[in-house]
């Protein structure tokens, strides 16, 4: 019971039991936010650099000159705070830019400039989500929409079509947008979706 719990604290401080028994290694100076942001910045997808981008801006406004290992979990909070002070829409400001912190420490760590244990961003918690405020449409309300979109706008086949797919597939707009001729499976009436964070499925629609 002993080992396992000195295996995991040397785990979580990065340390493997073979380096005790050699000469220590010099570590690499800790980098900057404004030299780091831009390496983390290539490695995620790009999905994930249009999230966080913003994020990662305010970060190197505030602390670019300052390493990695020097802020301390409050100074992350107090950041966070004032990013949701700021935001347009404040909904998620805070926790979105913890996020994004999380992101920056996590490569730091597997890149072994941190430890697990000296990664701040781990200390801070997120704000509790609120509840969201979306809900399904009711039939009424469904049949007005498609109504207006039938009568009025530059293209109203389109229109109704795209909301009929939307409401046959329930669908993403991404989804929509990928769309290609060579999705559509006439024969058993499967449309092909590539929607977002990567993922896709085949949905049956109905014929007309």
């Amino acid at each position: 019971m002993e080992l396992d719990a000195a295996r995991l604290l040397l785990s979580k401080m990065g340390v493997a039991p073979a380096d005790l028994l050699t000469e220590p290694v010099e570590r690499p100076q800790v980098p900057t936010f404004t030299d780091y942001i831009p390496v983390v910045a290539r490695a995620v997808s790009a999905a994930t650099a249009r999230s966080y981008s913003s994020y990662w801006r305010r970060l190197e406004a505030a602390w670019g000159s300052r390493r990695l290992n020097e802020p301390s979990p409050s100074e992350i909070k107090h950041l966070a705070e004032e990013s949701r002070a700021q935001a347009v829409v404040r909904r998620n400001a805070a926790e979105n830019f913890i996020a994004a912190v999380r992101c920056l420490y996590r490569h730091a760590v597997a890149d072994r400039i941190l430890t697990e244990a000296e990664n701040p961003a781990l200390k801070v918690a997120k704000p509790r989500r609120l509840p969201s405020p979306r809900r399904a449409l009711a039939d009424h309300e469904l049949i007005e929409i498609n109504a207006a979109a039938a009568e009025t706008g530059d293209d109203p086949y389109l229109d109704t079509l795209l909301l009929r797919l939307h409401t046959e597939t329930a669908c993403w707009r991404g989804g929509v947008l990928g769309l290609r001729r060579r999705d559509l499976e006439e024969t058993q009436c499967l449309v092909y979706l590539r929607e977002k964070d990567g993922t896709s499925r085949f949905q049956r629609c109905r014929r007309r």
